[in-house]
């Protein structure tokens, strides 16, 4: 890994590079909400994802549950790791996204990582994510944080618990 994966909320600060990174190495699809607008990083879509991303700076308590992070080595963004707020109290869900250039480094596990000690400081107990069978990449991150993984409809379901400890690979 080239370097120590941190973690920095979004925020004003960050957002534009996040953009950046997003439309260099990412679908829109594969990292905000689906949006009416012309296909590729349109300049709709753009205003999308920095309005999607804006509703996050209230964190957890905020009005959408949702607290997101810059995954950043070395001062520079590569992608992002959300937890957002589940109807089961103590849980959360995790999202993440990196830039194809991020990607098989190791980034992934170590911001999930990083995120799990977020959650447990936010007093979660579970943290969940959801995927598709044919991501490789995510179940073997969900996998080295010590995931609980079950397959239903079409997608993987993961869940690790926060009283145990992750394993350390």
């Amino acid at each position: 890994m080239p370097g120590a994966v941190r973690l920095e909320p979004v925020d004003e600060r960050n957002l534009e590079s996040l953009l950046s990174v997003a439309a260099a190495e990412a679908e829109p699809d594969d990292v905000m909400p689906p949006v009416e607008a012309p296909a590729g990083w349109s300049l709709a879509r753009r205003e999308a994802f920095r309005n999607y991303h804006r509703g996050s700076f209230g964190g957890l308590d905020g009005p959408t549950g949702s607290q997101m992070y810059a995954v950043t080595v070395g001062g520079e963004v590569l992608g992002m790791i959300r937890m957002t707020r589940c109807d089961e109290p103590g849980t959360v869900e995790a999202g993440m996204w990196l830039g194809r250039s991020a990607r098989g480094q190791g980034i992934g596990a170590a911001a999930l990582r990083g995120l799990l000690i977020a959650a447990a400081g936010a007093g979660m107990r579970n943290v969940v994510a959801e995927t598709t069978p044919d991501n490789a990449g995510a179940i073997a991150v969900l996998q080295k944080c010590g995931a609980t993984l079950r397959e239903a409809g079409g997608k993987v379901h993961a869940e690790i618990c926060l009283d145990s400890t992750p394993p350390a690979r």
